[in-house]
């Protein structure tokens, strides 16, 4: 990107460069926390999807106080970070990195190991997929990415705790928001001033986290989608809430929406049949000719309520 870019003369893109933030998107984490009040009690924290680390920058100068992120000495060292990205960052003073899969639960089994047994208190996900510019597709992206930081947030969050992620807003994002309000109380979709007017995305804060009564926790489909061998029928009671999509046909199926030529060549050729009647003569015109003019049978009447049949005696 070149150096008289839109982005480089943006205002939080200079201030992320003077107060040494690794990225812009920190102070959207930093306007959520002044509106919500996100940090208020956390001593474990979890950053899905954290490269390249600008929101466990966040975390780490919030939560252990001090700008370098050094702890202080009223009671922060017991605050636990867990970084989790597929791809290596630069270490952060009192984050501690996992590089694997937000979609395995061996994944999730690590970050509680990390906290000694311990759920955490705040899951945050800032990711989003390369955008290719088809919203449609984006979205759809974005919205699976969501459903797997939501899985295995069920795995490591505590009843009570907050779980903040980015959401791109469509026009299925209400089924979003229906799912998420299945584990929490309280889910508000929010827009920092940091975020860019012409951008689509927003970030959902879900608090108070209370899964329904009998719910597990379940890895082996993160992404709601048929690709895993899943026997459906096995859940029971609240883990059939979350509806799975099928999608039926693949690519070798024919399209809807495109005009194909007619086979020839085959054992059965094509046909031409003639239709049954004129297109611009239907059946509703004769029928409205017979009623116009009182040509319909005495049996037709009859079943009318307000032509009743004359008795014998009339």
């Amino acid at each position: 990107m070149g150096r008289s870019s839109k982005d480089k003369r943006d205002i939080y893109y200079r201030l992320a460069k003077e107060e040494g933030w690794r990225a812009r998107s920190a102070f959207k984490l930093l306007q959520l926390d002044n509106e919500f009040n996100l940090f208020s009690g956390v001593t474990r924290a979890v950053d899905l999807c954290a490269a390249p680390g600008s929101w466990s920058q966040v975390l780490s100068r919030k939560l252990r106080g001090g700008e370098g992120g050094e702890e202080k000495s009223d009671g922060r060292e017991k605050v636990k970070i867990v970084a989790v990205d597929l791809q290596a960052m630069a270490p952060l003073p009192g984050v501690t990195q996992i590089q694997g899969d937000i979609t395995k639960v061996s994944t999730a089994q690590e970050i509680i190991r990390h906290f000694q047994g311990q759920p955490a208190d705040l899951v945050v996900c800032d990711g989003a997929p390369d955008v290719t510019g088809l919203h449609d597709v984006d979205e759809y992206i974005q919205a699976q990415l969501l459903l797997a930081a939501l899985n295995i947030t069920t795995h490591v969050l505590k009843p009570g705790g907050t779980f903040v992620a980015k959401i791109f807003r469509g026009k299925d994002v209400t089924l979003l928001y229906s799912e998420l309000k299945i584990f929490f109380s309280s889910v508000t979709c929010s827009k920092p001033r940091s975020s860019r007017n012409s951008s689509i995305e927003a970030f959902v804060v879900c608090q108070k986290y209370s899964p329904p009564e009998g719910y597990v926790p379940n890895m082996s489909n993160p992404l709601l989608d048929h690709s895993y061998d899943v026997d459906f029928n096995q859940l029971e009671g609240p883990n059939r809430v979350i509806v799975p999509f099928l999608a039926c046909g693949d690519l070798s199926a024919f399209d809807s929406d495109r005009t194909y030529p007619l086979q020839t060549g085959t054992s059965a050729e094509y046909q031409y049949t003639p239709p049954t009647q004129l297109p611009i003569q239907p059946p509703y015109e004769q029928a409205c000719h017979l009623r116009k003019h009182n040509l319909l049978s005495r049996e037709d009447a009859s079943q009318s309520p307000e032509e009743p049949e004359p008795s014998a005696a009339q």
